[in-house]
């Protein structure tokens, strides 16, 4: 039986992440991608308040976003209604979500939303659970919210169950992200993968060796993503964009998750910055959003 914090609300950071890399590497026989992702949080990152109303009933979800759902198709208001179900909280539930992660990006926005109301929701009802119990549960929700739950520089593999850290983390370096002015559907990229022939798989364990030997040149020339020759595809935009980054010296440059995001990674933060000032005018209506890594 839980208790509940009376009066309070719980306020979360939910941390945006890149894909240093992501490789397809089989299918299970239920239809799940089997991934070995090496995952990156950044400093950007949406609010997340959870609070509870004594008298009240059900689940509502109000946002800054006009992108964001707010019923069932918003993984946060999902991820309260597993918590509220499994442990029979009847007080209403609020969530505030002050959204700064672009919305269908690549960048795990929703996914880092839903992992913020779990550990919201088990501080605000004194649930007790443990981070492997929130990893475990979030699970049901999606393949990015167990790495979404703990954060930092990890390796996901399974279908997002398994993570293992890697040591030392990326903190400190600059990242500039450039979001071309339409989403695309993680579900119809992961589609198209499987009927495509040209299946690409990046170096994982030279990326793991280029993180852990802080060889970042090395990092840049290796990152590499499964899925970005399909949503350049439908996405052309993403190419364009990596051609003004490299142009301009930017030494990793990479399309993140199912994308369009893509990002630039630097150890310093001069050549970005330069970067993201020439951006803001060469690509009008996109989002273009300097930040960093966060450990």
């Amino acid at each position: 039986m839980y208790t509940m914090n009376t009066g309070k609300e719980i306020t979360e950071p939910a941390y945006a992440k890149i894909n240093l890399g992501l490789d397809i590497v089989g299918r299970r026989s239920d239809g799940y991608h089997l991934l070995r992702m090496v995952m990156q949080t950044l400093s950007l990152h949406d609010t997340v308040t959870v609070r509870a109303s004594e008298g009240a009933s059900g689940i509502r979800t109000v946002t800054d976003s006009d992108l964001v759902p707010d019923d069932s198709h918003n993984l946060a208001f999902r991820a309260a209604g597993l918590l509220a179900e499994k442990y029979h909280i009847d007080e209403g539930i609020e969530i505030g979500i002050r959204k700064r992660i672009p919305v269908a990006a690549g960048l795990a926005g929703g996914s880092s939303d839903a992992a913020a109301v779990l550990k919201a929701m088990n501080r605000l009802f004194n649930l007790g659970l443990d981070v492997k119990e929130l990893q475990r549960l979030g699970l049901s929700l999606g393949a990015d919210v167990p790495y979404c739950i703990e954060g930092g520089t990890r390796l996901s593999e399974g279908i997002g169950e398994i993570l293992t850290p890697v040591v030392p983390e990326l903190k400190g370096l600059s990242v500039l992200l450039i979001k071309p002015d339409r989403g695309v559907s993680t579900k119809e990229v992961y589609e198209a993968f499987d009927t495509s022939d040209d299946v690409w798989h990046p170096d994982t364990e030279g990326i793991i060796r280029a993180i852990r030997s802080g060889d970042m040149p090395a990092l840049g020339r290796l990152l590499g993503n499964s899925l970005e020759a399909v949503t350049v595809r439908k996405v052309p935009e993403i190419s364009r964009i990596k051609g003004f980054l490299k142009e301009k010296g930017a030494q990793g440059v990479l399309m993140s998750g199912s994308g369009p995001t893509v990002f630039a990674i630097d150890d310093g933060t001069e050549l970005l910055e330069k970067i993201y000032n020439e951006a803001k005018e060469y690509f009008p209506g996109y989002e273009v959003i300097l930040t960093g890594t966060q450990g």
